[in-house]
């Protein structure tokens, strides 16, 4: 059998060998081709068809998992707008239902905004009350200055509380009011006259307007008042047998009588308690 070449030294076959051997050779020659060499038009078909098969292998599971999870995505966002609904419904509720106690908590927020207000105007008060009580001190009975050392203390210190301020003040007026209300007779420790010494007197008070310092042994009588800064004490001649029956009376040692004893009016013109 011949394929149209004869070779008497072949046998027939060995002709498609020989064949083969120039297919390969054939086949070596173009992969010893350059590297970059462009592209047929052939490959950039077959490439352009592998990506569509990848993509449309993409769009096909994407779709059968979403026919797959829809019903379940479709239930879900069911039940959230069940759930949205019963919680609108249950807020309209609670607000109907509270409104009531929101009116009174906004008027309550009003009252407490002016009580405030009225709280911070009281203790601007307050401090304007002290500041005249401390400059007051001066003129009062000693015995009842001493008495009110402590509370004036108390209002001195700068970080009182309004209701602080106003307890401290009460208790100096409550006890002014007090002892101006009655008639104090007791033993004091006074120092009257320059370069005398303190020593232990009868002292009779007259609420706050005026008192009067026995000194039995000297026969001596002292006359009080309040003074424009601190209260004065005046020898009052003559008076120390009226003073003495009074105090003898107060002390419950002599029969109640009048008993007339020496004091000073003072009147104070409208310009003087304007000042």
């Amino acid at each position: 059998m011949r394929f149209g070449y004869d070779y008497p030294f072949f046998s027939p076959m060995k002709v498609p060998l020989r064949c083969s051997l120039h297919r390969w050779w054939l086949l070596a020659l173009v992969g010893a081709g350059p590297l970059y060499a462009e592209p047929t038009a052939l490959e950039s078909v077959e490439k352009a068809a592998g990506e569509w098969v990848k993509v449309r292998a993409e769009t096909a599971r994407l779709e059968t998992e979403w026919e797959t999870t829809r019903p379940l995505l479709e239930s879900t966002v069911s039940g959230l707008q069940e759930r949205a609904q019963a919680l609108e419904a249950k807020r309209d509720f609670l607000k109907a239902k509270t409104a009531k106690d929101r009116e009174e908590l906004a008027t309550l927020e009003a009252a407490n905004k002016a009580s405030a207000a009225a709280l911070q105007s009281v203790g601007a008060q307050l401090k304007a009350m002290n500041a005249r009580l401390f400059e007051l001190r001066a003129s009062l009975p000693p015995r009842l200055s001493e008495g009110l050392g402590m509370a004036y203390k108390s209002l001195a210190a700068p970080d009182l509380t309004v209701s602080e301020r106003m307890q401290l003040t009460m208790t100096v007026l409550n006890r002014c009011i007090q002892f101006n209300r009655s008639i104090t007779c007791e033993d004091e420790i006074l120092t009257l006259g320059e370069g005398k010494n303190a020593q232990q007197l009868e002292v009779i008070y007259w609420g706050l307007s005026y008192g009067y310092v026995l000194d039995r042994p000297a026969r001596q009588v002292w006359f009080g008042s309040p003074g424009p800064e601190r209260w004065r004490w005046e020898p009052v001649p003559d008076a120390f047998d009226q003073v003495a029956r009074l105090v003898t009376i107060y002390r419950g040692k002599a029969e109640p009588e009048f008993v007339e004893v020496p004091a000073r009016l003072r009147i104070h013109s409208a310009e003087s308690a304007k000042k």
